[in-house]
């Protein structure tokens, strides 16, 4: 199973925060990429619990920046 991670930064903490796209709500958070990368498989182990999903998975289709005048 292929997941995709969206990572950001914490602007307070400078931790990288990564979230599951297909898994709402399966997120977690580290100091570096390594360790986030550990975090997240576990973050994902623990959302889906033992086995496969019983619903089919939403499909990520990409990212889209918006500029915006202020």
């Amino acid at each position: 199973m292929k997941l995709t991670i969206i990572v950001e930064r914490d602007p307070e903490s400078g931790w990288l925060v990564g979230s599951v796209a297909e898994l709402p709500g399966c997120q977690t958070q580290a100091p570096d990429l390594a360790t986030l990368d550990a975090n997240v498989r576990e973050a994902i182990d623990a959302y889906l619990g033992e086995g496969e999903p019983s619903e089919p998975l939403p499909e990520f289709v990409g990212v889209h920046r918006v500029e915006i005048a202020r």
